[in-house]
C-alpha cells in the first residue's frame, strides 16, 4: 500500500513540473510575440513618416514575417548594364524591389544591397513565393516534428514505472537512430521533389513573362508601335524547335503498325518513288504588302518578312515558311517579293512558293502572318513583331475549293486567336463620319495569287511528302531528296530488320542543308550551271541525273556545311548574312576552277569540323524527328 502511495506522489510530482514547464514556455512565446508586435508597429511609425522610400523597406521587414506583397517583388531574367547616371545595373537572378511603376516602362527599383534606380520592365519577371523552398526549410520541419515526437515519448516514459526505465531507454536509443535514418531519406526525396517543382515554376515563369511582361508592351506604352502588333506567334512555334520547320516535315514517319512508311513507297514498274497525290495542292505568289504601319524612330527594322502556314483556325498544319520582302525608301509602307536580280534570285525572297496537305479539315486555309524583326535602340532588345495577319480558307461553307485568282486581304491586328482587332485602330477613331470611305484605302492589305501547278511541277509535287509548305525554287531538289531516301530505305535494304549503318552523305546531311537558305542557294547555283553541260538524251535518263546530283551535292554542299570557317546562320544580321554570301561565292568560284573541291578540302585556307559518323549515317527511325528541341542530323542504325 506505501509503495502505490509513494508511485501516486511522484506521478503528482511530475505532472506539476510538466504544467509549470509549459506556463514558462507560454510565457515565453507570449513575450517575444508582443516584442515583435511593439516592433513592427513602430517600424510601420517611422515608415509612415519617411514617405515612399522608406515604405519600401517596411515592405522588406515584411517579407521576413511572412506577409510582403510579392507584386512588389521581381527577378531579373537577364544582365543589364546602366547606360545612364540614374539606371541600376543588375545580373541575372537578382531579386529586386520595385518601388514605382512608371508607365514609360523604367520602373524605380532597389536591389539587396540597397542601390536605387532605374530599371527596364522587358528585364523582370514576377517572383513567386513557390519556388522559395528550400532544403533548409524542408528540414527544420522535420525536426520539429521529431521534437513534438520525442516530447510525446519522454511524457509516455515518465509515466511507466522506475524499474523499466532502462530497458526503455536503451529501446529508444535504438528507434531515435531508425527515425534518424528515416528522416534523413525523407529529406531527399523533399529535396528532389522541391529541385523538380523549382524548374517547373521556372519554365512557367519565362513563359508568363513573354505574356505579361514583354517588350511590346514597353513599345505600345511609349508609342512606338501601333495597337494592333504584336509579338509574333509563328516565331515563337519557330524558337521551339524543328517541329514547325520543313527538316521535320521531310522526314518520313512510319505508321501506328511500324511496319511501312506511311508517305514513301517504292514504284516497282518505274522503279521510283511512287507519286502520291493529295487532297490540297496549289501554289500561291505573294505579290506586295500595302499599307504597313513604321514603327517609331526609336525602333530599328533589320528584317521585313512575311511567314505562312496551314491552320485551321485552332492549330497550325504544317511547317512555317518565311518569305523576306523587299521596299524602297520612298515608299516604305510597301512591301514587295520576287525582285528581278542578276542571277538566281535567293530563295528566302521568292515569293511563289507550293502547299502540299491531305487534311480533310473543312476549315484549312493559309495563314500569313506579315512582321519585322526589330532592334530597340535605347535597350539594345532584339525580338520579333507581327504587323498583322490574313487568314484564307481553302475551301468555302458547303465545302467547295475557291477560285484560283489573286485575293487582296485587309490585314487583322493581334494574334490569329484574337478576332475584330485592327492593325492600327486611330485611323478609325479620328475619321469622321465622311472619311469613313476613305480609311478603307489607308487598311493594310496583303495581295496574293491561287494558281494550279503546272503538269511538270506537279509531277515532282506528287514525290513530296503529303505536308509540305516551301519555295518553288526547291521543288526539284527535294525531289531528289526523296528519290535518294528511297532507294536508301525501300529498294537498297534487305529487309526491314536491317540494323545496318545506312550511309549517305546527301541523305544524313539533307536536313541541315534545308535551315540553311544560302547554302541552298549554293547548290541552285551549282545545279543550273552543271544542267547546262547536259545533252538532251542525258536529262531523260533519272538514274543518271541523279548521280550527278549527288557529285554535285558533294562538291558544293557537304565541305560549306562541314566548314568552320563560315559564320554561323544568324536570322536578320546584315553582317553575317554578307560574310556568309562572300565565304560562299568565293568557295563556289574555287570549286569550279579547280574542277571539283578536293583542292578546297585539302587546302590550308580551309578548316572543317573533325570526322564523325554522324556526317554519313542517316537516321531513319525517327530520332531526329522526335528531337524538336535540336535541328541537327543524329546518327542512328
Amino acid at each position: 500500500m506505501s509503495e502505490l502511495l509513494q508511485e501516486l506522489a511522484r506521478r503528482l510530482e511530475k505532472e506539476r513540473l510538466k504544467q509549470k514547464m509549459a506556463e514558462a514556455d507560454k510565457n515565453t512565446k507570449d513575450m517575444a510575440t508582443a516584442a515583435k508586435q511593439r516592433t513592427k508597429s513602430d517600424e510601420d511609425d517611422e515608415d509612415a513618416e519617411e514617405g515612399e522610400e522608406e515604405e519600401s523597406d517596411n515592405d522588406e521587414d515584411e517579407e521576413s514575417d511572412g506577409d510582403q506583397d510579392t507584386t512588389k517583388l521581381f527577378v531579373t531574367i537577364s544582365d543589364f548594364q546602366a547606360q545612364e547616371e540614374h539606371d541600376l545595373s543588375f545580373k541575372k537572378g537578382e531579386v529586386i524591389t520595385i518601388l514605382n511603376q512608371k508607365p514609360d516602362g523604367w520602373w524605380l527599383g532597389i536591389n539587396a544591397q540597397g542601390k536605387k534606380g532605374l530599371v527596364p520592365k522587358t528585364y523582370l519577371q514576377v517572383y513567386s513565393k513557390q519556388s522559395q523552398g528550400t532544403p533548409n526549410n524542408i528540414e527544420d520541419d522535420d525536426e520539429e516534428e521529431d521534437d513534438d515526437e520525442e516530447e510525446d515519448d519522454d511524457e509516455e516514459e515518465d509515466d511507466d514505472e522506475e524499474e523499466d526505465d532502462d530497458e526503455e531507454e536503451d529501446d529508444d536509443e535504438e528507434v531515435d537512430e531508425d527515425e534518424e535514418e528515416a528522416k534523413r531519406q525523407h529529406v531527399k526525396r523533399k529535396v528532389h521533389e522541391v529541385q523538380s517543382e523549382e524548374s517547373r515554376s521556372h519554365r512557367l515563369a519565362v513563359k508568363k513573362v513573354v505574356s505579361e511582361i514583354t517588350a511590346v508592351d514597353m513599345l505600345m506604352e511609349k508609342g512606338a508601335i501601333p495597337e494592333g502588333f504584336r509579338a509574333s506567334t509563328l516565331a515563337q512555334l519557330l524558337a521551339e524547335g524543328n517541329k514547325f520547320r520543313m527538316s521535320y516535315f521531310l522526314q518520313p514517319t512510319l505508321t501506328p503498325s511500324k511496319l511501312y512508311f506511311k508517305d514513301l513507297h517504292w514504284d516497282q514498274a518505274h522503279g521510283g518513288v511512287r507519286p502520291r497525290k493529295t487532297h490540297i495542292e496549289l501554289m500561291f505568289t505573294l505579290w506586295s504588302c500595302k499599307m504597313i504601319p513604321l514603327p517609331g524612330s526609336g525602333v530599328q527594322v533589320l528584317s521585313r518578312h512575311v511567314r505562312c502556314c496551314l491552320f485551321d483556325g485552332l492549330k497550325v498544319l504544317s511547317n512555317i515558311h518565311t518569305i523576306r520582302a523587299t521596299w524602297q525608301p520612298k515608299n516604305p509602307k510597301t512591301w514587295t517579293f520576287s525582285p528581278r536580280v542578276t542571277g538566281i534570285l535567293p530563295s528566302l525572297l521568292d515569293g511563289e512558293c507550293f502547299v502540299r496537305s491531305n487534311s480533310q479539315s473543312p476549315d484549312i486555309g493559309i495563314l500569313f502572318e506579315v512582321g519585322i524583326s526589330y532592334i530597340y535602340n535605347s535597350t539594345g532588345h532584339r525580338g520579333e513583331l507581327s504587323c498583322g495577319w490574313v487568314f484564307l480558307p481553302l475551301f468555302t461553307a458547303d465545302g467547295t475549293a475557291i477560285p484560283h485568282r489573286t485575293y487582296e486581304i485587309v490585314l487583322n491586328g493581334g494574334t490569329p486567336y484574337e478576332k475584330g482587332l485592327e492593325v492600327d485602330p486611330i485611323l478609325s477613331r479620328r475619321a469622321n463620319f465622311f472619311e469613313q470611305i476613305m480609311v478603307s484605302r489607308k487598311q493594310p492589305k496583303l495581295l496574293v495569287k491561287l494558281k494550279s501547278p503546272s503538269g511538270y511541277m506537279r509531277h515532282n509535287l506528287n514525290l513530296l511528302p503529303e505536308t509540305l509548305v516551301g519555295p518553288k525554287c526547291y521543288i526539284h531538289l527535294l525531289a531528289f531528296y526523296r528519290q535518294l531516301l528511297a532507294e536508301a530505305l525501300l529498294k537498297d535494304r534487305i529487309n526491314m530488320q536491317s540494323a545496318d549503318l545506312i550511309c549517305n552523305p546527301v541523305l544524313a546531311t539533307f536536313s541541315e542543308l534545308v535551315e540553311q537558305t544560302d547554302i541552298v542557294d549554293a547548290l541552285r547555283s551549282a545545279w543550273s550551271e552543271k544542267e547546262l553541260t547536259v545533252k538532251r538524251s542525258e536529262k531523260r535518263d533519272e538514274e543518271f541525273m541523279k548521280h550527278l546530283f549527288v557529285q554535285v551535292y558533294h562538291d558544293s554542299v557537304y565541305p560549306l556545311l562541314r566548314s568552320t570557317t563560315l559564320p554561323a546562320n544568324k536570322w536578320a544580321d546584315e553582317e553575317v548574312e554578307i560574310s556568309r554570301w562572300k565565304d560562299i561565292a568565293n568557295f563556289l568560284q574555287q570549286t569550279q576552277e579547280k574542277n571539283g573541291s578536293l583542292y578546297s578540302l585539302l587546302s590550308p585556307e580551309h578548316a572543317y569540323h573533325v570526322f564523325d559518323i554522324s556526317e554519313i549515317s542517316y537516321d531513319f527511325l525517327g530520332v531526329t524527328q522526335k528531337a524538336v528541341s535540336s535541328t541537327e542530323p543524329q546518327a542512328c542504325l
